[in-house]
Order: structure tokens, then sequence, then C-alpha cells
């Protein structure tokens, strides 16, 4: 019989998903047979599943550090910002429809049946399951219709772990607080604290520890020292990716400067990560209310809103920041909403986005996108043209474009059809395929083309083994043996 365990937070952003990826890996290789698991997640950073859905992107992480393709059951329930629409819902990988916040909070409770299946179907498949809630659990506003948090739990008959971040300060209040304001039903619930990213000296906050033991009762699970290594796993929140600029440094002879303009509606955004990881590339994001700098390459990411997105690239200014740079002989990539943005327009004859109509975009690539309700999602792999290496990776997206550059100067063959478009100049890319810049062969001959070298590793690799390093330092922080012991049997 499977058991599980729910980790819940006292905040968003407290570490709930990294550490339920490196206590999933740190447990496979205990031989245990683990299956992640969030009954609801609010992201615009998914990932295409095995099975033909949508997940979101730290559920698809958790999945590989479990050894095991990712699942629409391991993240039943997925909101995605959109901007003025409010949010599109996905229900176990499939979009459902378009929901304002307040309209989701009085039919959310009508999704549990569809959560408690998923959920059952996971436990059906391993020994394991580690649950992730969402946000906070002190949310009591939220908590009558609640499906993500002590809803779930009381639902599903699961314990509940608390995670606090002591990097953020108030751990102590933040923790011994939860309890205060939890009902005493849902309080019970909570059987032990990990206490996340201690930077510094451990023994420094022994005190602490003790302290929230003694106000709450509850077993002290862990106090974990932060760890640089995580910076290498994909973030699920865009405020994970800081502003400002990261990398290494020097590539050859020089440095490769790469700018990302941030924008409020960003999807997808571990396309980065790649760039970020190069030894010799200095990554850039820039925030709103600076103009772009002098690079070699802007890259324009994915968006779940393009329309919105291009409005406010134009209010930052930046359109005339990038044509400036193109004219003075930089280059550009455009992933999937990036790359609707590179066209002459944009169409949105149904109102996807917002109310219907056409806007321009900044006509770097003859071509030009209409969006539609269907949703492309599919793993897909095939040649980056003219090099003709390998590429893989997965496409997500509204709206098909099409043109003379995508028709004469497609970027990839992916076999049943081309991708993308490539300008007159050779200088202006733009691409469906998220994840292009994983693959260590693409991401080489890209780099070439800009006159710069790179180590060429795919990024599964750097993924994988900060996956290995995360496990090792949670297995010397935490008392995995304990959480074990807590995990109940699941009901049939």
């Amino acid at each position: 019989m499977a058991r599980a365990l729910m980790f819940q937070g006292t905040g968003s952003s407290v570490g709930k998903s990294v550490l339920v990826a490196g206590l999933a890996r740190a447990c496979v290789r205990r031989g245990v047979r683990v299956r992640p698991f969030k009954p609801q997640n609010m992201s615009n950073n998914a990932a295409v599943t095995a099975d033909g859905g949508e997940i979101g992107r730290a559920q698809a992480l958790q999945a590989r550090a479990c050894g095991v393709a990712p699942g629409v059951d391991m993240n039943p329930v997925l909101l995605k910002p959109q901007g003025m629409t409010g949010s599109q819902l996905v229900v176990r990988g499939q979009v459902r429809g378009q929901v304002h916040a307040r309209d989701f909070q009085s039919f959310k409770r009508g999704l549990m049946p569809e959560v408690l299946q998923s959920f059952a179907r996971l436990a059906d498949e391993c020994d394991l399951v580690l649950v992730e809630g969402a946000g906070s659990a002190s949310e009591v506003n939220l908590r009558a219709d609640d499906i993500a948090n002590m809803g779930f739990a009381q639902a599903a008959d699961i314990d509940v772990v608390l995670i606090g971040d002591i990097d953020r300060g108030g751990v102590i209040a933040s923790l011994v607080g939860t309890q205060a304001v939890l009902d005493a039903r849902d309080a019970a619930r909570i059987r032990g604290f990990i206490v996340n990213r201690m930077r510094g000296d451990p023994s420094l906050f022994a005190d602490g520890m003790d302290a929230i033991a003694r106000h709450t009762g509850w077993a002290t699970l862990g106090l974990v020292p932060f760890l640089d290594r995580v910076r290498d796993l994909p973030a699920e929140d865009a405020a994970d990716l800081r502003a400002g600029r990261t990398g290494h440094g020097r590539m050859g002879q020089g440095t490769l400067h790469v700018v990302v303009p941030w924008l409020p509606m960003i999807a997808n955004f571990d396309d980065l990560d790649p760039l970020r990881a190069e030894p010799g590339i200095v990554l850039t994001v820039v925030a709103r209310g600076q103009p772009l700098p002098p690079c070699d390459l802007v890259v324009l990411p994915g968006s779940k809103a393009t329309i919105a997105d291009l409005a406010a690239l134009r209010g930052e200014g930046w359109d005339i920041d990038i044509l400036a740079h193109v004219r003075r002989g930089g280059h550009v990539l455009g992933i999937c909403g990036g790359y609707q943005m590179l066209g002459h327009h944009v169409a949105d004859p149904q109102g996807i986005e917002g109310p219907p109509g056409r806007v321009a975009g900044l006509g770097l690539l003859d071509v030009q996108t209409v969006l539609s309700g269907d949703k492309r999602l599919e793993n897909v792999s095939g040649r980056l043209l003219p090099e003709g290496v390998a590429v893989r990776g997965y496409e997500m997206h509204m709206g098909v474009t099409d043109g003379p550059d995508h028709v004469d100067r497609p970027l990839i063959d992916l076999g049943t059809h081309a991708d993308g478009a490539v300008a007159r100049s050779g200088r202006v890319w733009g691409s469906y395929v998220h994840g292009l810049l994983a693959d260590g062969a693409a991401r080489r001959a890209l780099l070439a083309r800009l006159g710069a070298q790179s180590g060429g590793r795919d990024h599964d690799g750097t993924v994988e083994d900060a996956l290995d390093a995360l496990a090792d330092h949670l297995e010397r922080h935490v008392d995995i043996s304990a959480l074990l012991e807590l995990a109940r049997p699941v009901a049939s």
C-alpha cells in the first residue's frame, strides 16, 4: 500500500518545489518508488507530458527526480495567469476555459473529485506520494473551498510537514503563527517542520529550532542550509529569476552578452537556463524602467499573453532598442510568444487574449500570427537548419504563424512540418520549440552563428547533477527516515 506525505509552506516561494524534488531523488536512491503530486498549481512555466497534456514545470522536474515521465495526474489543476482575461484553467492537462479569481473560488470545490482521482491513480503505481501544497497553509480566508492545502490534506487523510524560509526573515513567527491561525483540526495535520535556506553557521539558529518545536509541539525535521546548486534547476515562479546580470564570464577571447527584456506575462522562462549556465555567457535580465543595454543577442522568451506583452514592450520603449540593436548588426531570438512578436502582426479574431483585434508586431520577420482556441501540446524532435544538428523540445502554444520567412527559411525541420523562421539577414530567428537551447549541439550551432563557442553539453546533464547534489545535501540536513515514518497509508 502506498503512503503519502504533504509539504506545505508558510508562504509562496519558500522552496517547497525544490525540497520535494530533492527528497524524491533521495528516496528513489533508497529504493522507494516515488511519485510527485500537486493538487492545484498557478504558474506560466509549464511542461508537456508524455500523455499529451501539460503540468507545472516544478512537477515535471519532480518527476525527473523520481526517474519517471511526467503525467497529467501529477498536477491535475493548473492555473496559467493570462493578463486581463484572468487565468487559463487546465484540468488534467487540457484547457477547460478561462476563469477570473472570484469565479474560480466559487467552483473549485467541484474539482476535488478529479483531484482525488488523480491522486489515487498515482498511489496505485508507487510506494510513496510526495504532495506539494500551494502558496501559504495559513490562507484561512480561502479555506472553505480549498483543494490545494489543508482542504486536500483532510480529503485525502494525509499529514503535513510545514516549510519556512529563514532567508526572508521572521521564520519563527511564520511557523508558529501558522499554527495559531489554523483551525484546530487542520493544525493537527501538521506533524513536523523544516526551516529552509539557512545562510551562515547553522548552530546560530539551534535555539530558534527549539523555540519553534516548543511552541508548536511539531517534530524538528531539518534546518537546510542555502545551496547554490539549486539555481541550476528550472524555477517555477517568474519571481525566482532575479532581474540583473548573471553568468560566468569569459568565452574564448571574450564575453558573449545576452539580454532578456522582462515582460509581465513571461512564460516557460526556463528556456533561458542553458544560456545562464554557459561558462562564457553573461545574461542580463532587464527590469522594466531600464533601457536594453548593448549586447550580442536579445532573447524574447515565451509569453502567456503575447498581445499584452507586446504593449508592455512598447510601453518601455524596448521595441526601439531592439530595432536599433538589429540595425547595428545584433541578433534576436524569439521563442513561442517571442517568435509571434517578431512578425508583422498578431491577430486575435476570437478574443483569446482579450478583445478581438489585431496589433502590429516588431516587423523583424516576414511572418504573421493568428491566435486560435486550439492549443498545440507536443514533444518534438528534428534538425536545426542549415547545420542539420539534432533538436528536441516541445511545442505549447495557441496560434499559427506563417509567411515568406517561415516558408522559405524555417529554423527547424521537424519531419512532419517546418518550424520557425529566419530573416533574410540571417540575424533574426524565431521558433515555437521550447527547450531548443537545452540541446547542447543545437545551442553550440546557434552560438557559432554569433562567432562564439559553447561547452555544448546537454542541459539535462546539468539538471541531473544538481538534483543529485540536492539529494546529497538533504540527506545531510533532513531526517529523511523520520519523514518516511510520518507518511500515512493512502486510503483505498
